[in-house]
């Protein structure tokens, strides 16, 4: 791990307690650092932490795990700080069977040179270690949902085999209680959804702020032609995403799939659409990306997720969604208006929902028009709001404290 440099000068250069300009100080005086749990592609996560190194230019940002080159320019740009996990065999692919030791790696960070921490977790960012004086903030896409309600979509019968199993069922207890325990280290939780800001209520009993993930709306242009002739996925290859039942549900339907992702379950799907009209994309271009949602007949979301940017992504390009009516869908798909929501998981009811689907009651412009409510630029607004207000509390305490006036002659 890279050690941190010597502590600036703890006086703030520009800017009032209360005043615009507060964090841009902080920024500049290296007093700030920002945590992510690791960096191996352009993700959902990602595209949050991209728009908060825009926020904050100067600040180091420390993680996991990084593979030079998964993320976007702006993040590989500033000074990186990986853990020891980075240093264990095949760590760049195979990271995540080192999950029991991700507490005590990002225990190890030096933090103690930073005034405002901010991390953005779905795993173990946010249980730093701050310095004491510290204010830390926290972007949480979710608790880690693999040891709370979806352990056995991670690792139940069929998902894994029976050493990593029984390996996850002796660390879980373990992993919950240093989750639940580290949450105290978090001054402000911010949610990326409603769902999720029930989920932190649950399991740490605390509150929290919903501010919705970026989605760069202006990426995204509606087709003026009518749709193609297939339905499309967009997501990692996770067992959580469920992406199993769009590709039985497209089987029985009749109906061509297109699957843009990769990810560990992606040998396990390619052998479940055999002989199906599936098609499997690696990760696209944006241009590339943005013509393939401009030209199905509807995204495909058949998993409960914590947000999820694929479909609001989708709605940007002016084509509706077909998604689980369960967590984050439930904040970005309006049924019948600019989607179309499913009530469970059965594969015979998603079938019928593909065979009998009519892209032509869905408005483009009224779909794009939706999903702009969730453009990135909202999403930067409310980030900086919160930030600039943390940042001027800590200046005031920077202030030096004024002298008293000398005794008169």
């Amino acid at each position: 791990m890279s050690s941190t440099s010597p502590v600036p000068d703890r006086r703030p250069a520009a800017g009032a307690p209360g005043t615009p300009g507060a964090l841009a100080a902080l920024d500049a005086l290296g007093r700030v650092a920002l945590v992510h749990d690791w960096l191996t592609g352009m993700r959902g996560g990602e595209k949050c932490l991209d728009v908060l190194c825009e926020l904050l230019p100067n600040a180091p940002l420390y993680t996991l795990v990084h593979v030079p080159g998964s993320v976007s320019p702006r993040i590989e740009a500033r000074r990186i700080v990986t853990s020891f996990v980075q240093r264990l065999p095949n760590a760049a692919a195979g990271y995540r069977r080192y999950l029991p030791l991700f507490p005590a790696a990002v225990e190890r960070f030096d933090l103690g040179a930073y005034d405002l921490v901010v991390s953005t977790s779905h795993c173990v960012a946010k249980g730093v270690i701050p310095a004491p004086h510290a204010q830390h903030v926290c972007y949480c896409h979710t608790p880690m949902r693999y040891v709370w309600d979806q352990f056995d979509a991670y690792f139940g019968p069929g998902r894994t085999g029976l050493p990593t199993r029984l390996a996850a069922l002796a660390c879980r207890g373990m992993l919950q209680r240093w989750d639940v325990r580290t949450a105290s280290r978090v001054q402000t939780f911010i949610a990326n959804s409603e769902h999720v800001r029930g989920r932190i209520r649950r399991y740490y009993g605390r509150d929290a702020r919903v501010i919705h993930p970026p989605v760069d709306c202006a990426g995204f242009t509606p087709d003026p032609q009518s749709p193609g002739d297939y339905f499309l996925v967009v997501s990692a290859f996770a067992p959580y995403k469920r992406i199993d039942i769009a590709i039985d549900a497209a089987r029985a339907a009749g109906v061509r799939l297109v699957i843009v992702g990769q990810g560990p379950d992606a040998a396990r799907l390619e052998r479940r659409a055999l002989g199906s009209r599936v098609e499997f994309l690696p990760w696209q271009s944006g241009a590339d990306l943005a013509r393939l949602y401009a030209g199905c007949r509807a995204l495909v979301f058949p998993g409960e997720e914590d947000f999820g940017i694929s479909p609001v992504e989708c709605m940007a390009a002016g084509r509706p969604v077909v998604a689980l009516g369960r967590g984050g869908a439930l904040e970005t798909v309006r049924d019948g208006v600019t989607g179309l929501l499913v009530g469970s998981e059965n594969p015979g009811e998603w079938a019928q929902a593909l065979r009998t689907f009519d892209p032509a009651r869905f408005d483009p412009a009224l779909l794009r028009a939706h999903a702009l409510q969730f453009d990135r630029a909202a999403y930067r607004a409310h980030m900086q709001d919160l930030l600039e207000t943390t940042a001027a509390t800590l200046v005031a305490r920077l202030e030096p404290t004024p002298r008293p006036a000398p005794a008169p002659r």
